[in-house]
């Protein structure tokens, strides 16, 4: 293999993640030699529409994955949140890296925290799972339907727009812009989408040669907090458009995993934490899909 091919969405921040593999490869294979291939996805071309409109889950992979299977590219780098509970046949997650920070942040133009806001401040999220807890939180906030990438919704709080946004504390490690954070949110409070703050690696299930380069860069105890998180939303339906919200943590052999699942409107919202083998994530992440559905979560779900 003389060039490997990575593909990755073009923004700016997939491009930083993408690199960042490439720079974790590079450090045991000198020798190779990488591509990055900027595949858009329908998730960017359709920046305007909501997510739920476009179909939900797999709208910012769906054409990298297809490039992958056509063998176009030899690996994809994904944000973990951004995949599909079920992996297209013939593809593989051979690579889950160390997670970064899950929780999200809270930008907001006065440097107040979300408890200091302004009554009825405008706050900007185009995440159902954000606008439902920050509601449970703040009822009295207005909540702004808001698209479009990291310096579009900094720039929205920049100019006036909305008051503050809640994004992902990893984008603004990643970007540079620690700096712009007021406020992490505690997972207590507003629990991570599923699978945020982590990177995924997939691959043709049929080149081992991509296995070989990229099998190190998996990181156990984070694939185990993934994979009972992802475990969790597929038992609920993970097709369904209601906010859903999971965050596995490996200590110890243990794995704890907290779950939340909102009524579309997030006027009605649910939470709870059990705690399982860490080597038996599926396990945990069923569990908690059953206990959430004993105490009415069922109802929430579309169908």
């Amino acid at each position: 293999m003389t060039t490997f091919i990575l593909g990755s969405r073009g923004s700016v921040l997939a491009l930083i993640q993408t690199h960042f593999v490439i720079q974790q490869i590079s450090q045991n294979n000198p020798g190779v030699s990488f591509e990055v291939r900027k595949i858009k996805t329908q998730g960017d071309v359709q920046r305007h529409r909501t997510l739920s409109r476009m179909g939900g889950k797999g709208v910012f992979v769906k054409e990298i994955q297809q490039a992958l299977l056509a063998g176009e590219v030899q690996a994809a780098v994904h944000s973990c949140k951004d995949l599909p509970v079920e992996c297209p046949p013939g593809l593989e997650i051979v690579a889950i890296l160390r997670r970064d920070d899950p929780r999200d942040a809270l930008v907001s133009r006065s440097g107040l925290d979300l408890k200091s806001l302004p009554q009825g401040a405008l706050l900007g999220t185009g995440s159902p799972r954000r606008a439902a807890q920050i509601r449970a939180l703040r009822p009295d906030l207005q909540i702004g339907e808001l698209r479009g990438n990291l310096d579009t919704r900094l720039r929205k709080v920049h100019f006036g727009a909305v008051e503050a946004v809640v994004v992902a504390a990893a984008g603004l490690d990643r970007m540079g812009y620690q700096g712009r954070i007021t406020q992490l949110l505690p997972c207590e409070a507003c629990i991570p989408a599923v699978g945020q703050g982590a990177l995924a690696v997939e691959i043709r299930a049929d080149n081992d040669e991509a296995r070989r380069l990229l099998a190190p860069l998996d990181h156990p105890p984070s694939r185990n907090a993934v994979t009972a998180e992802r475990a969790f939303l597929e038992w609920l339906g993970g097709g369904c458009h209601s906010p859903i919200a999971a965050l596995g943590e490996v200590q110890g052999g243990r794995l704890t995993l907290r779950g939340m699942v909102a009524a579309s409107e997030g006027d009605r919202l649910l939470k709870d934490t059990v705690e399982g083998d860490a080597d038996s994530p599926e396990q945990v992440g069923r569990h908690l899909a059953e206990r959430l559905s004993e105490q009415g979560a069922a109802e929430f779900l579309e169908v």
